[in-house]
């Protein structure tokens, strides 16, 4: 049954190949560097993806022309073309209105010591697959003969499951650190496991991913954290101490239990609020992106528990604002890696607020604590939404059961509010004009402390109205300027 299976993968992946050869912007490519003298290749995923029986979005070939004769070649044929990544042998196309890659023969190594490759051009096909990361995609298709190149047994390792390195993993790695992270992705994408001495080789080569560029690292984080299921990745990188470069703050999860058992493992739970928020990712939103800052949110939720750790009398063990102390240690982490500023606001706002929801299962909350929370959210409450939810893990139904049905009803009303109160741009009743206006002032700190006074009260009681909001202002003010050093005299009055 294993050879026929074996087979049967064989024969289909050739005939999709096939078929993607046949393609017209695949043939015409061919044809064209053919006539010109050259070698062309399709090459790595798409040769892959095709034995795995997933769909093939991005073209990438490998030829033994120089970038100078591939642009030569690919203008005459192509809608539009990019140089960008000239300087490294790739050209970039559009032909037939899909875009391509096209990259001369490379045999580009570190040198140990800068953070950028040496970019050197190879001159044989075999050569380029045998320097590539992993020998699944070590695989081409030579074009137009369609003849699959082979040379360091990907197929078998496909077939297998198995991520290994065409040469030794140690001399891999060499030739680019960021090949380690690069395995932990593939992990998770693949469902693949890695070779011991892959995993033997990135352990003790971890602290050499410290001279690739800030930016690659992250790039591969976030493409590892937007696959189907990123956690055997992540504990492939804890597990080689990778992470303790790249995100020290999940091995530092990993808590010894005390003695009584009085917590639960940090690390595994954030593993699984991971798992479940992409859960309610997909179920809310099938078939739009990976929601990277959500995953991000979900993996770091918790990070400030290990030093906010107390054990107090009894034995209980306490874990006081990590929340706060968490959503800041996430910024910091965050900036280091060069996120944008978008994904570093929202990822704190989340963390800060995770625990917010779990005060509404102690007692009702009243309609302005829904506003409020609300409010605090913004533009993540969607977000805060499945955070939440996923950060449920509890064993006992009854309580997961207590806690998904108050989350419901939380939900349905801020439902009710929203349609009520247009609840999604909670603002004051006045705006800064009306307030300039009706106090006879001018633009001053005060207008922003007599809006911020409005706002909370729109967020306690609801819409008060103009004239309520009006009358409600003027008292404010009136008190305010009765106080004892409450400022002096108001403002002289506007012109």
């Amino acid at each position: 049954m294993a050879v026929l299976s074996v087979m049967d993968t064989a024969a289909a992946a050739v005939e999709r190949l096939d078929r993607l050869a046949a393609t017209p912007r695949v043939a015409k490519l061919a044809l064209a560097f053919q006539k010109a003298g050259h070698e062309l290749a399709l090459v790595g995923g798409p040769v892959r993806d095709a034995f795995l029986g997933r769909p093939v979005n991005d073209l990438d070939f490998t030829t033994s022309a120089s970038p100078d004769q591939i642009l030569e070649i690919v203008v005459p044929i192509a809608e539009a073309h990019w140089e960008v990544g000239r300087a490294f042998g790739t050209i970039a196309a559009r032909v037939d209105g899909e875009t391509v890659e096209i990259t001369t023969y490379r045999s580009d190594v570190y040198d140990g010591e800068t953070r950028k490759p040496e970019v050197e051009f190879g001159d044989t096909l075999e050569g380029d697959l045998i320097r590539r990361d992993f020998t699944v995609n070590s695989m081409a298709l030579r074009l137009p003969e369609k003849v699959l190149v082979d040379p360091s047994g990907g197929v078998e390792d496909l077939l297998a499951g198995i991520l290994a390195t065409p040469g030794s993993a140690e001399d891999s790695f060499r030739d680019d650190p960021l090949r380690m992270m690069r395995a932990a992705r593939f992990t998770s994408q693949l469902g693949f496991q890695v070779s011991a001495d892959v995993q033997t080789a990135m352990t003790e080569r971890a602290s050499t991913l410290e001279i690739v560029s800030v930016e690659r690292v992250t790039d591969e984080l976030s493409k590892l954290l937007k696959t189907d299921d990123p956690v055997p990745g992540i504990r492939l990188l804890v597990a080689t101490g990778i992470a303790e470069l790249v995100l020290p703050e999940l091995p530092a999860m990993i808590l010894e239990a005390d003695e009584h058992h009085h917590h639960k493992d940090v690390y595994e739970h954030s593993l699984t609020v991971l798992t479940q928020a992409i859960g309610y990712e997909k179920e809310r939103h099938p078939g739009t992106p990976p929601d990277l800052t959500l995953r991000i949110a979900s993996l770091l939720h918790d990070i400030g528990k290990p030093t906010t750790r107390r054990l107090e009398p009894g034995g209980v063990v306490t874990f006081h604002h990590h929340d706060l102390v968490g959503a800041k240690m996430a910024k910091r982490r965050l900036k280091e890696l060069r996120f944008d500023n978008d994904t570093i606001a929202a990822v704190y706002r989340l963390i800060e607020l995770h625990l917010r929801f779990f005060g509404y299962t102690e007692g009702g909350w009243t309609d302005s604590a829904v506003r409020r929370y609300v409010r605090d959210a913004g533009d993540q409450l969607e977000r805060l939404h499945m955070l939440t939810r996923a950060d449920v893990t509890t064993r006992n139904r009854r309580k997961a059961d207590h806690l998904a049905f108050a989350y419901d009803d939380l939900e349905d009303r801020i439902a009710v509010l929203r349609e009520q109160e247009e609840l999604d741009s909670l603002r004051p009743d006045l705006d800064g004009d009306a307030i300039q206006r009706i106090l006879g002032i001018k633009p001053s700190r005060e207008v922003g402390e007599a809006y911020r006074y409005l706002l909370e009260l729109r967020t306690e009681e609801g819409p008060l109205g103009e004239d309520e909001a009006t009358n409600r202002l003027k008292a404010w003010w009136d008190a305010r300027h009765q106080q004892p050093g409450a400022g002096g005299e108001p403002a002289d009055p506007v012109a």
